[in-house]
């Protein structure tokens, strides 16, 4: 079985880095040099257990040869190149592939001016820009952010960790432990109030005021994110200080997701909360009854198990609304998430809409050949009082399919049956299969040519 990932490139730049020769390696490894030159030039697969003892030789976890940027890189390149605008380009996908290994930093200041124009083509206003870059470019920003730390920060830990002591010190109970620790460290009474309509949190200088109507889970984390916000500042600005975002909203917006990173940290401590997912396989629901968190933040903080020596599964994280629009991406399996455009339509993320509440497993196979294992379930939010709105969103969780027996979900799936995967691409412009009957656009680099005799059951299917 083949990883179906191109890791050459970090295997070459891990084994330089730590002056090991080629050959050196090779003969460790029980190969021949010119098969591991192959390798590190992406010109032959890697099987799984050829990577694990390479990672073994290297001394790091095997994830971290899967979790290839370049893959990533190319993939976003390759959704822009999609866009009707450089239809006349015929810009190949091996160009692109090159572009992204040779010039990776001139390729994402592509990304981030292709970002720019898009978000200017759908939002034109005659009124002067604000100072910085528009609010869609400042969350595109901030996910390549957390997809480049790997979404793992070290400081966030060792600081959620020494707060975690203390507030254990003062109560067996995590809940009232931290009003404990905000009222005897901090000086902050935590109240529950009938609060605006739409307000889930209020601070008045003393008194934090969360919304009677919200989860306990809810109002569990935005406690833990509003100690965040004060006691783990000097963590989460220096942070800041060397990520090189750009001026304007992201600043602001990273603020915020590493006080959340801090405020699961918190909650779900890294040693217990790892020991909890190989115990129980990754059952989300048990281990969020475990830690009193909920669905989606349990998923969130299992992507960022990444501690070396100590890491959990390489994990992708996907976020969708009902309409179709991503807003949380990260993937550490390998798995292309899309960047400007809805997911294929084939993706379970989708069809757990369908079954509300119910876990959806699927096992995707990608155009070049690689599967992941996927689980999705359909969430909804608000609507806590009677007759309220809700919103209702899909999240999705998946690894490389060498992973899938690690997790409870996988139970009595032949995950070796190629017949059970479902062909699954990552955008219509840059998705190969023609005979996909779900397209909504035909790839980048065909024409429509319909039949005159013969009409399929979509128009861009089988051009």
């Amino acid at each position: 079985m083949d990883i179906g990932q191109q890791v050459g490139a970090r295997i070459k730049r891990l084994r330089r880095s730590k002056k090991i020769s080629q050959s050196d390696l090779a003969d460790t490894l029980g190969i021949s040099s010119s098969y591991l030159n192959l390798i590190e030039h992406n010109r032959r697969k890697i099987t799984v257990p050829l990577l694990f003892s390479i990672a073994g030789h290297l001394g790091v976890e095997p994830g971290e040869l899967v979790d290839n940027d370049e893959g990533r890189l190319v993939g976003d390149l390759m959704e822009a190149f999609g866009d009707e605008f450089f239809a006349d380009s015929d810009v190949t996908n091996l160009e692109i592939r090159d572009f992204a290994q040779s010039n990776p930093a001139a390729a994402r200041a592509m990304l981030q001016l292709y970002d720019r124009f898009r978000d200017l083509r759908q939002h034109p206003s005659p009124m002067p820009q604000a100072e910085g870059i528009p609010f869609h470019a400042a969350t595109e920003a901030i996910s390549d952010f957390l997809q480049e730390a790997a979404n793992h920060f070290p400081y966030l830990e060792d600081a959620a960790e020494r707060v975690r002591a203390d507030i254990d010190a003062m109560d067996d109970d995590f809940a009232a432990g931290l009003k404990a620790y905000l009222f005897n460290v901090m000086g902050r009474e935590t109240r529950l109030s009938s609060l605006p309509s739409g307000l889930a949190r209020r601070f008045d200088g003393r008194t934090l005021f969360l919304s009677d109507l919200l989860p306990a889970e809810t109002s569990l984390f935005l406690t833990a994110h509003h100690l965040a916000e004060d006691i783990a500042a000097p963590e989460i600005e220096s942070i800041i200080a060397r990520a090189n975002l750009p001026e304007g909203d992201a600043p602001t917006l990273a603020r915020n997701v590493l006080a959340a990173y801090f405020a699961a940290a918190l909650i779900m401590p890294y040693e217990p909360f790892l020991a909890a997912c190989k115990m129980y396989r990754y059952d989300v629901d048990r281990i969020a009854r475990r830690f009193s968190a909920s669905f989606e933040q349990v998923c969130q903080r299992m992507t960022s198990l990444q501690r070396r020596g100590a890491s959990g599964i390489p994990l992708h994280l996907v976020r969708t609304d009902i309409a179709g629009n991503i807003s949380k991406r990260f993937s550490l399996s390998g798995i292309h998430i899309p960047r400007h455009s809805g997911a294929c339509p084939r993706w379970n993320i989708y069809a757990a809409f369908l079954a509300p509440d119910r876990i959806n497993v699927q096992i995707s196979k990608m155009p070049d050949g690689a599967r992941y294992f996927c689980i999705a379930r359909s969430v909804a939010k608000g609507g806590f009082r009677y007759n309220a709105p809700r919103s209702y969103l899909s999240i999705g969780l998946g690894c490389s399919i060498h992973h899938a027996k690690e997790m409870v979900y996988a139970d009595g799936m032949d995950l070796h049956d190629e017949s059970k995967a479902v062909p699954v691409g990552t955008g219509c412009r840059i998705c190969p299969r023609m005979d996909c009957g779900q397209r909504a656009h035909p790839p980048a680099d065909h024409r429509v040519t319909p039949s005159a005799t013969d009409r399929g059951i979509n128009l861009y299917s089988r051009l």
